[in-house]
């Protein structure tokens, strides 16, 4: 466990597994940190040198005295692959951490071998945009309970959520205290905020990363539509759907997950011809 320092705050980033191996960097999503892959970091470890960050205003990381967009967090990104003298890395970002990876691949493409995305948006339409904008409201009353019910059942499906309620019962156990903490609460307000303005569907065509893009059946928050419209878009990318999944794919499809993000890192194939 690690800390440089960026623009006068401190980030905070882990390595694990083998320094020889290729290097995955995982980017968290919007209410994530880089605890929230420890489960995944044994299967990781086995293949790269994993490489975990959390984003000014998440986790251990420094939090913001003032508000301001997605273009800092991928500023952040190049500085930790600088420092740790990494200029090839395989790429993963779900959520609010895609949108931050589809932003790095259009201005740092040189850092970068593959990338993988899961439910992730070229752009912030105004359904996510009044969306981010209601938790905003809530979250201002300090009122963690308010503020789960607004958010967490509404990031998985309704099918995991109904089937899975114990789970969900002591996950929401888990979040409470960390909801009902104002400074947490002001970190959330200033990185919905921070996702507003992100719109790089013009710039889609200039990637040329080989890329996965996954989506969920049941995203209502990144419907599958967006990341369809990232394939179009993109000149070496390729679509996965997850089926009746939400948009907290880490977590109701944790093999499927895990299965797409190394399968299609180790792939020694570039191209392929379908005869």
């Amino acid at each position: 466990m690690s800390t440089l320092t960026f623009q006068g705050k401190k980030v905070f980033y882990t390595l694990d597994g083998d320094e020889t191996k290729p290097t995955l960097l995982i980017l968290n999503g919007i209410m994530m940190s880089h605890k929230s892959w420890d489960a995944f970091i044994p299967a990781f470890e086995q293949h790269f040198h994993v490489l975990r960050v959390d984003f000014l205003d998440q986790g251990l990381s420094d939090k913001m005295d003032e508000s301001y967009d997605q273009s800092i967090q991928v500023d952040l990104l190049k500085a930790v692959l600088d420092a740790l003298d990494k200029q090839s890395v395989n790429l993963v970002g779900i959520s609010y951490g895609g949108s931050v990876a589809l932003q790095f691949a259009v201005k740092y493409p040189e850092y970068l071998t593959r990338m993988v995305l899961f439910n992730a948006a070229a752009n912030t339409n105004p359904w996510l945009r009044d969306i981010g904008r209601g938790w905003n409201e809530i979250a201002k009353t300090h009122n963690g309970l308010a503020y789960y019910h607004a958010t967490i059942p509404y990031i998985y499906s309704p099918t995991f959520y109904t089937n899975q309620i114990t789970w969900m019962d002591n996950r929401k156990e888990k979040l409470l205290p960390v909801f009902s903490n104002p400074t947490f609460l002001q970190a959330m307000i200033r990185l919905t905020n921070s996702a507003e303005g992100q719109d790089v569907r013009n710039d889609l065509k200039n990637i040329p990363i080989k890329t996965l893009v996954v989506a969920a059946e049941y995203d209502f928050l990144t419907p599958p539509y967006q990341q369809r419209d990232i394939v179009k878009a993109m000149p070496n990318a390729t679509f996965l759907m997850f089926e009746n999944c939400g948009h907290a794919s880490m977590y109701e499809k944790p093999e499927l997950f895990s299965t797409a993000i190394i399968g299609f890192f180790l792939d020694p194939v570039d191209t392929y011809t379908i005869t």
